[in-house]
């Protein structure tokens, strides 16, 4: 039976690890990196909040890969033109902007952020 000083000794031949050249092994460990550096962050999740109460399950979501917090204001509008804020919609959003969108009947608001935890709390609340 060979001695493990003689089997240290030997030459065996090691498999050549995978080139960081390649596209997709890249991508990879990029995104691997960004998730064990980056700290998570926390946002609130609730389906209906308004003045500072969640009308559903008040949660929270940790952010993954490309999300931010998102806070969704709807506001009803008036025939007069003028919106009334109605309620928020608190979530963890992919490929969130910050953006206004309006309808006939409602505007809705969306702010993103990932600066803090809990950031998207409605203001006033």
């Amino acid at each position: 039976m060979p001695s493990l000083k003689s089997l240290a000794q030997q030459h065996i031949p090691v498999e050549k690890p995978p080139s960081l050249e390649n596209p997709l092994l890249s991508t990879f460990f990029q995104h691997l990196f960004l998730c064990l550096a980056e700290p998570s962050v926390l946002c609130y999740k609730c389906k209906k909040f308004h003045l500072g109460l969640c009308y559903d399950t008040m949660s929270s979501c940790n952010l993954q890969y490309q999300q931010s917090c998102a806070t969704e204001n709807i506001y009803i509008l008036t025939k007069k033109g003028s919106s009334i804020y109605y309620y928020s919609i608190l979530s963890c959003m992919t490929n969130c902007e910050d953006v206004n969108f309006l309808g006939f009947e409602k505007r809705t608001e969306l702010i993103c952020c990932k600066h803090s935890n809990y950031c998207n709390l409605p203001e006033g609340s």
